[in-house]
């Protein structure tokens, strides 16, 4: 049993992405980000899971916004191409689910 600590960290800092746990079918990331910063489009080679725990995320996945909040999960295929910006100052959990 794990328990793991994802400590708010935006009121000292700015962007903030680190990885949480990694596991040999399995990683989790947290990602903090202020209102307006940005992650560059990308991809992984696993099942991508997100969860914003705060604030309000657009998505820009294969092209498509999609604006992720504290009330929905977004669900990415491998190799889909993604980018985020906040929109509100926000806190995501990122689990990526190898193959």
């Amino acid at each position: 049993m794990n328990l793991i600590g994802t400590p708010y960290v935006l009121d000292e800092k700015e962007k903030q992405i680190t990885t949480v746990l990694k596991e040999e079918d399995f990683d989790i990331m947290n990602i903090q980000l202020r209102a307006g910063e940005e992650v560059k489009e990308h991809h992984a080679d696993a099942n991508v899971l997100i969860v914003v725990r705060k604030g309000k995320v657009q998505f820009t996945v294969e092209g498509v916004e999609h604006t992720v909040t504290t009330g929905t999960i977004l669900h990415m295929k491998p190799l889909e191409k993604h980018a985020l910006k906040a929109l509100e100052d926000s806190d995501i959990v990122v689990t990526k689910i190898s193959l």
